[in-house]
């Protein structure tokens, strides 16, 4: 490596080892004066929306972006918009419910009562997704569901039960493939340019505001679905929440997560019912 080279190296690792710095006292800050717990999300995740707000704002530094978030609650509502992933669709990834279904129906169907827990379930697709399966598997009646997330604005719109009616015909292809066994159209009505879901589908669901990173377990559950959500948090966050699930299970209960996520450091608490659709039985504490 000739000398110029060499320097140019060491003056791009010196701004990278700042901005982590910056990043840290960024995230920081936030926890201390808002209570949003942060600092365990994946880097790249963090960094690239960091920097997508600064360019929003016209600014150039993380240092000028966390001047503003900790003077402007406005500024601080934005950046937690931009730091809570919200990508989701009904019947999302088809084949884990037509599994689900298969698999996991005919355990809960031996149960008395069941609780679900939705973790992290963003403006609702999914929840009213399960919700639908459990009504055609005869279930949803001794059901309950708690649908969660960190960000209590996509909780009020999840339970508005209301979804852009553009994206009814991509819905029902899912549906359709995960094993749907009526029309799906049965399930909503028309309003102007929304499908408004029929709200028997969630007098059984419990829509409440948790945080994964800071907050424990509220209920024993028969199922825990988490899916997509693991993705964006460190190793360290990433053991946490995976034991906080293996706690929260009912012996014998069904964690669901997404087709990229893995049980990782809490193997020793499942056994694999679908490893291709991430479905796990809890076996031990």
């Amino acid at each position: 490596m000739c000398l110029e080279t060499e320097g140019a190296f060491t003056i791009q690792t010196a701004r990278n080892e700042l901005e982590d710095i910056e990043i840290e006292l960024f995230l920081e800050g936030i926890y201390r004066h808002y209570g949003f717990d942060f600092r365990n999300y994946t880097k790249s995740t963090i960094r690239r929306r960091i920097w997508h707000r600064i360019q929003a704002e016209g600014l150039s530094t993380i240092s000028g972006l966390q001047e503003k978030v900790l003077h402007n609650e406005q500024m601080m509502d934005k950046l937690f918009s931009d730091f809570t992933i919200h990508v989701t669709e009904m019947f999302r990834d088809p084949h884990f419910f037509e599994t689900f279904r298969t698999r996991a129906v005919p355990f809960l169907k031996s149960l008395p009562f069941i609780r679900v827990w939705h973790a992290g379930c963003s403006t609702g697709e999914e929840v009213y997704s399960m919700a639908i399966l459990l009504y055609e598997e005869d279930l949803l009646g001794k059901t309950r569901i708690y649908a969660t997330d960190l960000n209590d604005a996509v909780l009020k719109r999840a339970k508005t039960g209301k979804f852009p009616l553009n994206k009814m015909k991509a819905y029902t292809s899912n549906y359709l493939r995960a094993g749907g066994k009526r029309a799906f159209s049965e399930y909503y009505t028309v309003e102007g340019d929304f499908a408004h879901f029929h709200p028997f589908l969630t007098d059984h669901v419990v829509f409440a505001q948790h945080n994964l990173a800071t907050d424990h377990s509220f209920n024993e559950f028969q199922v825990i679905i988490c899916r997509n959500v693991l993705i964006y948090f460190n190793s360290v966050l990433q053991a946490r929440v995976l034991r906080l699930f293996c706690e929260s299970l009912s012996g014998g209960g069904i964690l669901g997560l997404g087709n990229k996520e893995t049980i990782s450091h809490y193997g020793d608490c499942y056994e694999v019912i679908d490893s291709a659709e991430r479905l796990y039985r809890k076996i031990r504490e």
